[in-house]
Order: structure tokens, then C-alpha cells, then sequence
């Protein structure tokens, strides 16, 4: 089964606004085991619209299309989409009373513009918007399944994954079950190259691999009769990957690096504290984020200044004007003070040089991350400057301080035992 998703909105032509809703879509039709070959921006032109359905519908044999829902003049999609397939408008009172209940929460009355929005297809499957006023809808047409989502991520986003994936389950009879393998410290060229051969010959389950900043992600989908047999197809499969690539594999089924890290925490009993330049308290922001992240997590001292590094975390200033701010020695001894400072077991510490210009001689993308705790201190330097872009040296190092403290909590296990 093939999807085409058609992103309707002169403001995606004009490069306004980013198409989010095409990635969020395409991410979850992957997951299910739908193909996507085609997206299709097209703008608020009537006949433009209707050319782009009729080379949609002979390529795909589901067509979503987002935005266009909403309730002025230049909200088309419903009613060119509907003349497409033959369809009539019609009041769906449902939606127009889901309409009233929006308004009455903001103690305001809807105008019939408004009330245009519950114009939809005879014979359709209506969407309710929880987080808007544009209902969404879905029928099937001439051989086709349509699905039409309001554009605004904020209701197109959880539309689609409480409405319409429901919806695209019952066209199968067939389970689908994806697995997600996240990788940290090897590109994604390297693991291709190491599984390349095998990855093709999976037919079912299938191996797709995806690039994200400074991380990978190996997607493994399996279709069966049953969820159970579905996810039975993929262990032998997820297995084979870890044994290839070992370590470098930092977690299976889960979102993020920081998330395994709390988890590591929680499980042995530990805390952490950060001690961050750089990163301006990136890495402390990205732990708080996690719910319950309390119980592992004491605090950060953002040491953004050499006054700040000497004075509250106790960094000699001998070894700052010996070796500079960036620099081995003085993460090594941000992190174990940092540690000593907030009372945790665990300190990391990360000290760089984010750019756009060069500090104390050393080139952008220049960073030393350290962690420390009772079995010892670590410390290493990373030349990021290829990347050439602040905002990513930034995220990097913090996702490179991430995976230091996985890596040091599961060589180190035996040493935090109580």
C-alpha cells in the first residue's frame, strides 16, 4: 500500500513556514508499513490542487492532504478535494457543535465562517479537532482512501496520530511492529557499510536506516497476523544488529540519549551534577526535560566565565592560564568539583570553544568533555569544527557528554555497588 501526502498552503511555496507536517506523517506511515514516494506542496489555487490529485491518485492508493481546512477565503482543500471525488458538502452538526463548545471555553460566539469549517464530504469518517476548530475527515473514493488534516502542527500532529493512524490499521489485516535502534559515535555511512548486505536481503522485517545530528537510527518494521508474532519477527533481527555494532548502540525502543542516562542512574542508584561553559546549561536543560528526573539529577553550575569556573568550582587559575579554559585539565577538575559541590556520584563537565571565532589559539568546534566519579575521572577532546555552525557544536557536545556518562556508568558498574 503506497501513501502521497499533498501539502496544500501558498505560505509552505513561500518558504514561511517549515512543511513539519509531512515529516510527522511520513515518520508515522513508516511505521505502519506504508510506503511514501511522493510529497506535493502545492498553493491555494483551486485547478492547481486538482492537478496535483489527479497525478496523486494515479500513483497512491491513499492520499493525505494537509492544511487548507480552516475558515477563510483561502481554505480550499474541502471543497476542490470533494469536486475531485465527486463528493457533496454537507453540515455535519456533530462538528458544528464541537465548534460551539471551542468558542463558549473562550466566551465568544463563532462566526459562519467558523461554521463553514463543518462543511464536510456526505458519507465521511469526521475527525474531531481537540485542539483547534478545523475537524479533520477521511472516506474512500473511486478506489482510494483520502484523508484530509487541518495544517497547523499543533492540531495536525496529534489529529493524525489519534485519528487518522487508526484509521489507515483498519485498511490491513495485517499487523505492523517497528522497532527503533538508536546509535551514538558511528555516522551513518559506517553502518550501512557494516551491515549493508544483510540489511538488503531483509525483506520481512525490513532494516531502514535514518540520519539525525550526530546520530543514527535503525528502523526495523515486521508484519504478521498478530502484534505478538509481528514483534517476535523482529528480536532475532534487533539482536544481529547489536552484535554487530556493540556499543555503539546506546538504546532499543527508547527517544534519547538523556533518557537512557536517567535510566542507567536510576537503575544503580547514582546522581549526577553537570558543570557546563559552552553549552550555557544545554546539557542541564535537555536532563529536566525527563519527568522524575529529580531523583538522579542534583543541580548544574553554568560556568561560563573563567571567574565563575575559579570561584565556585575551584579550578585553579595557575592551571586556566597554563593550559586554557578548554582543556583536559580544567574539565577534569570542573567535574570532580561539580561532583564534590552538589554531593552526587556522577560529574560531567564540558568546556569548548562553540564559535564563530577561534579562543585562546584553539579552533571552533574545539571541545573537552570529563566525567568523574569514585571509580575515576575521564576526560577527552573532540574537534567538532567541521561542523561549523554554533548551535550544532553545541548540541553535539552535549550529546557527546550524554553518551561519556553511559559509557562510564556501564564500564564502572562494580564500583557503585552499595
Amino acid at each position: 500500500m503506497t501513501a502521497e501526502i499533498l501539502s496544500i498552503g501558498t505560505e509552505l511555496l513561500l518558504g514561511n513556514i517549515a512543511n513539519t507536517d509531512a515529516q510527522v506523517i511520513s515518520q508515522g506511515l513508516s511505521e505502519l508499513g506504508i510506503n511514501v514516494y511522493y510529497h506535493t506542496v502545492v498553493g491555494d489555487n483551486p485547478e492547481r490542487i486538482k492537478r496535483a490529485v489527479g497525478i496523486s491518485r494515479e500513483r497512491a492508493d491513499i492520499i493525505i492532504t494537509t492544511g487548507g481546512l480552516g475558515p477563510t477565503y483561502d481554505d480550499i482543500t474541502k471543497e476542490t478535494i470533494a469536486e475531485c471525488f465527486g463528493k457533496k458538502l454537507i453540515l455535519n452538526e456533530a462538528a458544528v457543535n464541537d465548534i460551539r463548545s471551542y468558542f463558549r471555553k473562550l466566551s465568544a460566539e463563532p462566526t459562519p465562517n467558523n461554521l463553514r469549517q463543518a462543511m464536510l464530504p456526505e458519507g465521511c469518517v469526521v475527525f474531531e479537532n481537540k485542539w483547534g476548530t478545523a475537524p479533520g475527515c477521511a472516506f474512500e473514493s473511486q478506489g482510494k482512501h483520502v484523508i484530509m488534516l487541518p495544517g497547523p502542527t499543533k492540531e495536525c500532529t496529534p489529529m493524525f496520530r489519534e485519528c487518522a493512524v487508526p484509521y489507515l490499521k483498519k485498511l490491513s489485516d495485517a499487523v505492523i511492529v517497528s522497532r527503533s535502534i538508536r546509535i551514538f559515535g558511528m555516522g551513518e555511512s559506517m553502518v550501512e557499510d557494516r551491515l549493508h548486505d544483510w540489511m538488503v536481503a531483509q525483506t520481512n522485517p525490513t532494516v531502514a536506516p535514518y540520519a539525525k545530528d550526530g546520530e543514527v537510527m535503525l528502523r526495523v518494521t515486521a508484519k504478521a497476523d498478530n502484534e505478538a508474532a509481528a514483534f517476535a519477527m523482529t528480536e532475532p533481527v534487533v539482536n544481529k544488529i547489536l552484535e554487530v555494532l556493540g556499543d555503539v548502540v546506546y538504546g532499543v525502543d527508547v527517544e534519547s540519549l538523556e533518557e537512557v542516562v536517567k535510566q542507567l542512574l536510576e537503575e544503580n542508584g547514582l546522581t549526577l551534577a553537570t558543570a557546563e561553559s559552552c553549552t550555557g546549561g544545554l546539557l542541564s536543560a535537555r536532563l529536566t526535560e525527563l519527568p522524575g528526573i529529580s531523583a538522579v539529577f542534583n543541580g548544574g553550575v553554568c560556568a561560563y566565565s573563567n571567574e565563575v569556573k575559579m570561584n565556585v568550582l575551584s579550578v585553579p587559575e595557575s592551571m586556566i592560564v597554563e593550559y586554557g579554559a578548554v582543556s583536559e585539565p580544567v574539565v577534569r577538575s570542573m567535574s570532580e568539583n561539580v561532583r564534590r559541590c552538589l554531593g552526587a556520584d556522577i560529574g560531567v563537565a564540558i568546556s569548548g570553544v562553540a564559535g564563530p571565532v577561534a579562543s585562546e589559539n584553539k579552533p571552533v568546534g574545539t571541545v573537552c568533555i570529563a566525567v568523574s566519579s569514585k571509580a575515576g575521572t575521564e576526560a577527552y577532546t573532540y574537534n567538532l569544527g567541521r561542523i561549523q555552525d554554533r548551535n550544532r557544536i553545541r548540541t553535539l557536545s552535549v550529546n557527546r557528554a550524554l553518551d561519556l556518562v553511559r559509557r562510564h556508568i556501564l564500564r564502572n558498574k562494580h564500583a557503585f555497588i552499595r
